[in-house]
């Protein structure tokens, strides 16, 4: 295990944590309420950036008495974000943290400094609708190694699965997330060919998408799932598992592999669709009783376009003319159909 320590000082930040991978939902602005911890406790992740350099800006000249300052939202290249309750010995910096409404949401750049030196090194994030994280500055921290466990790498067998509504009806962010996501590597793996997807959970979550998207007609290629404990279909393109500590993409598929974030695929391919029926006495087979039921959603299914957006700016797609277009319709209306 490790921790990371001020590049100034020395002094220990973080508690002993482990890597995980970065999640799709990383960076998602959901809702107005207040959103839990992006990361598990003890665990820590890297953003690679989406590839556009990041410079602090210089504030504006005072208008009538007010500053002006000019907002960025993109961090530098390889932050690390861990959950809030990891960080240690950090004080605030007062004058980065106006402009949210119930929280910080960083747009003044990093606004917590080492106790120690009074360096800044990281930036937290907290506001309404924002995951809660904080991300250590890349330059201003340094991995420190520390006695503890190995940390233990999950076996493919083992992925566990994300609910996709939540009990108040609504759908998980994590799932608009990691369908989003999921749909910008499946446009650049379809080259603009039109895609077909089986009847089952996997075209309630992407057919709605692939047909607002896709062109329709011939040639076709087909999209199955595939991973651990699934049987290897006959398909062009493969729904496979993303490792949850190691981002690893599930190596087994003959097909061309579109990854998907590990919890949102096990429940795709372990979903039980039999119905709930209730029942006085013996139950009828085929049929299950659970209580209380689990919550269904309320509203069609939607990807977040935001993280769709992203994605591809992530993976370079957007030099394709006709990636770029669909790019640049869903940046400029995210809520839009087919994710809104």
């Amino acid at each position: 295990m490790l921790a990371f320590a001020c590049a100034g000082c020395g002094a220990v930040l973080t508690a002993k944590v482990s890597r995980v991978e970065l999640p799709d939902h990383a960076g998602q602005k959901y809702g107005h309420d207040l959103v839990p911890a992006l990361l598990e406790p003890g665990t820590y992740t890297v953003d690679p950036g989406n590839g556009r350099p990041w410079r602090p800006e210089t504030p504006e000249p005072e208008e009538g008495g007010v500053r002006l300052q000019t907002i960025h939202l993109d961090g530098p290249p390889g932050r690390i974000g861990l959950a809030p309750g990891d960080v240690r010995g950090t004080v605030v910096l007062t004058d980065r943290l106006g402009g949210c409404c119930c929280g910080w949401d960083g747009r003044y750049g990093p606004n917590l400094a080492c106790a120690g030196c009074g360096g800044a090194v990281a930036t937290r994030v907290d506001d309404c609708g924002c995951w809660q994280v904080v991300w250590l500055e890349p330059g201003a921290v340094r991995p420190v190694a520390v006695e503890g466990p190995v940390q233990r790498v999950m076996d493919w067998t083992e992925l566990p699965g994300t609910p996709p509504v939540e009990p108040a009806g609504c759908w998980s962010p994590v799932w608009e997330a990691g369908i989003a996501a999921a749909l910008a590597h499946l446009m650049v793996a379809s080259e603009g060919r039109r895609v077909t997807v089986p009847d089952g959970p996997v075209a309630r979550a992407f057919r709605p998408a692939i047909d607002g998207l896709l062109p329709r007609g011939l040639p076709e290629r087909r999209l199955a799932l595939a991973g651990p404990g699934v049987p290897d279909p006959v398909a062009d393109l493969a729904l496979v598992p993303r490792h949850p500590q190691t981002g690893a993409v599930w190596p087994g598929a003959t097909a061309a592999a579109v990854p998907l974030a590990a919890g949102v695929w096990a429940r795709l391919a372990f979903a039980d669709d039999r119905r709930l029926l209730l029942a006085s006495s013996r139950l009828p087979d085929g049929v299950r009783r659970d209580d209380p039921p689990p919550p269904l959603p309320r509203l069609p299914f939607r990807p977040d376009g935001r993280v769709f957006a992203g994605t591809l700016e992530r993976l370079g797609a957007t030099r394709e003319p006709w990636l770029r277009r669909i790019h640049d319709r869903v940046r400029d209306v995210p809520f839009e159909p087919p994710f809104g």
